[in-house]
């Protein structure tokens, strides 16, 4: 087993605590990013990564909140945290 499946298969057998977990790491980590972006300025380049990271994250949490399928919510989570760590990455450098 890879380690996608394992953390997919972990998700999934509890997968309450792993939402409400995921609806606070990818809240936060999208929080950053927002905050990191609009410290460079309020252009329209930073609008549109801006709303790109709030549109992941709000993905994810109505995810959660429509209780959909757990390998969805998972997908979801992980691509919401590797756009806001990007935006987050590429705003600090």
């Amino acid at each position: 087993m890879n380690i996608y499946q394992k953390q997919l298969s972990e998700f999934s057998r509890d997968y309450y605590a792993g939402a409400s977990t995921g609806i606070l790491v990818s809240s936060c980590l999208g929080a950053i990013a927002a905050m990191l972006i609009l410290m460079n300025g309020h252009g329209v380049a930073e609008m549109i990564q801006l709303g790109l990271v709030v549109v992941v994250c709000m993905w994810f949490n109505a995810s959660v909140l429509a209780q959909l399928k757990s390998k969805f919510v998972f997908n979801s989570l992980i691509i919401s945290i590797l756009v806001s760590t990007t935006f987050i990455l590429i705003n600090i450098l």
